[in-house]
């Protein structure tokens, strides 16, 4: 024990390890920061979620499957497409500052009532874990999720998020992004798309590998249904 007034050498080292601590916090939320604030400029070459697909792939000594991306600025993706995956995903997008508190209240009482489980994610939530975390179900990537949320509702506007979402999100087996789907399941470019055809691609996103938009079933017929009616509502992004 040090001497009364003096700091024991364990004290010492608790202050030094509380310090070097809050030094790593501070470059972690600056790198963090600066990571969102690049790809608002600059459109990302390569987003985690495809990075783990191909290491999960090397891992397990699969040969990786061919991943088709082209990058499409927001203005040469059919209008339709944006009101559709609004309509689909996120209707209230653009009042929302990254967390849809009603969605999430009403997917609660449907889990309490019926027991009937679904997602309460936004365009953006989305976007931040497909370009920025590892697609897993872990409480910390929920947390980080949330994170990237405001820092991308924070340092973007809603046309940023909404082209980010639309030329990364998972279209299907190998197809990422809006323009790689439209030639992949229609053989034209995704500014070509007709309102039922968006109807239909919006309509399998909550499940692109083992929805079809080509050979659609019941339950996507019934989905498209329902964004077609929803799209008018949707103002232009």
């Amino acid at each position: 024990m040090g001497r009364a007034g003096k700091p024991t050498w364990i004290a010492r080292l608790r202050r030094r390890l509380l310090k070097l601590l809050l030094q790593a916090i501070l470059i972690v939320l600056a790198m963090t920061m600066l990571e969102v604030l690049l790809i608002r400029f600059v459109n990302p070459p390569l987003t985690t979620h495809m990075a783990w697909r191909r290491a999960k792939s090397l891992v397990s000594s699969k040969p990786p499957g061919r991943m088709r991306q082209e990058w499409r600025k927001l203005e040469a993706i059919s209008p339709y497409l944006r009101q559709a995956v609004m309509a689909a995903e996120d209707q209230r997008f653009l009042s929302h500052g990254g967390f849809d508190f009603v969605e999430l209240e009403d997917a609660v009482k449907d889990a309490l009532q019926d027991g009937r489980v679904r997602g309460a994610s936004t365009i953006t939530m989305q976007a931040a874990r497909t370009v920025f975390l590892w697609p897993d179900r872990t409480w910390l990537r929920k947390a980080l999720e949330a994170y990237y949320t405001l820092l991308m509702e924070l340092f973007w506007d809603k046309r940023r998020i909404l082209e980010v979402y639309l030329n990364t999100v998972d279209w299907g087996p190998g197809l990422m992004g809006a323009e790689a789907a439209c030639r992949a399941y229609f053989g034209i470019g995704a500014d070509k798309v007709t309102r039922s055809q968006a109807a239909l691609l919006a309509a399998i996103l909550p499940n692109p590998h083992r929805w079809s938009p080509v050979n659609p079933g019941p339950r996507v017929r019934i989905r498209q249904g329902r964004i077609l009616r929803d799209m008018p509502k949707m103002p232009e992004v």
